[in-house]
């Protein structure tokens, strides 16, 4: 038997070779920090389920962002910590709210920073769901108005993109003509698509206080068993307005991934979430895995499928690697 001809490991013996003919590479410009954002001052407060993960006030919240833009992290995406919670989640949408006064001091003192927000009331509400709730029901047509309202002053604070999250029937039309209707007409909005009810988001429920008070999301959220609907959802988004689709979780769903990048043009976002980024950092504090060799083969797997861009809580430590690699 004579040997072969074609041998996959020429290509594989040197490293620089190996570099050359690499088909997907991550760059710090592909990623997304995630932040929480609280009242008062001097404030850094561990979440213990989301290990090197804090809630900033908006003093050391400055910091950090400042310090993810100098390692090359383009953007950030805010989520709000209020101080009180009601049932309709109206501290998420006063025009002095927590993440309106983020916004403000970052585009002040980190101007070349790309600022994000999540507009969802779920963080602001006594009850923890994504919606106005009556008799038990989450109300899809009431709540437009309320993510409405907190994408307006988000805008009026200067944020670059607003990014819905909810998963209301109609949301991104709504906001998108709330937005035109003020003059924010090249607001780009980024549109949570394919966001699935997963067990994944329990850590940052931990951190945003936020875990629904009775039932569950399973009414607005995506059943996990469903592909087919994700690009339904996200043919909708597009058709309302959105610039920039989404799907959340990462990891688990990267067929989704996939099969969205395979069928629509526009940019495509995943969220590698609470879940996947603390599974990770757990199993690398018990020593079971190199934690910086899961976390760099965790967002290389995120971008191969077909993602633009990832919202990463490992955004920092990630590139950080990429500069020593």
């Amino acid at each position: 038997m004579g040997f072969p001809r074609q041998r996959l490991r020429r290509l594989r013996h040197h490293e620089l070779l190996r570099d050359m003919v690499r088909e997907t590479n991550l760059s710090p410009t592909d990623f997304v920090y995630p932040l929480f954002v609280t009242y008062g001052k001097g404030r850094q407060e561990s979440i213990a389920s989301m290990p090197g993960q804090y809630r900033w006030s908006i003093d050391l919240l400055v910091k950090e962002a400042a310090e993810a833009k100098a390692l090359g992290v383009p953007a950030v995406i805010l989520f709000g910590i209020p101080e009180q919670k009601d049932e309709r989640g109206t501290s998420g949408y006063k025009k002095d709210g927590v993440v309106q006064r983020a916004v403000r001091a970052l585009k002040d003192a980190v101007p070349d920073l790309l600022v994000m927000t999540d507009v969802c009331i779920d963080e602001y509400t006594s009850h923890g769901h994504c919606g106005i709730v009556q008799d038990g029901k989450i109300l899809n047509d009431e709540t437009l108005d309320c993510l409405c309202l907190m994408a307006r002053t988000h805008a009026e604070a200067g944020v670059d993109l607003v990014a819905p999250s909810d998963m209301m029937d109609g949301r991104v039309g709504a906001i998108r003509d709330a937005l035109d209707q003020v003059g924010y007409h090249d607001l780009p909005i980024m549109a949570y698509s394919a966001k699935y009810a997963s067990s994944l988001y329990a850590p940052f429920r931990d951190a945003a206080d936020s875990s629904p008070a009775f039932g569950d999301r399973r009414s607005y959220q995506m059943d996990p068993a469903n592909a087919r609907e994700a690009i339904r959802e996200v043919e909708l988004d597009i058709e309302e307005g959105a610039d920039v689709v989404m799907v959340k979780p990462a990891m688990l769903f990267l067929d989704i991934v996939r099969s969205i990048r395979e069928a629509v043009t526009v940019p495509l976002a995943a969220y590698q979430v609470s879940g996947e980024y603390s599974m990770i950092k757990a199993a690398g504090l018990q020593g079971w895995v190199d934690e910086e060799k899961v976390m760099m083969e965790s967002l290389l797997s995120i971008k191969r499928a077909g993602a633009d861009m990832i919202l990463t809580y490992f955004a920092k430590d990630a590139a950080r690697q990429l500069h020593h690699a």
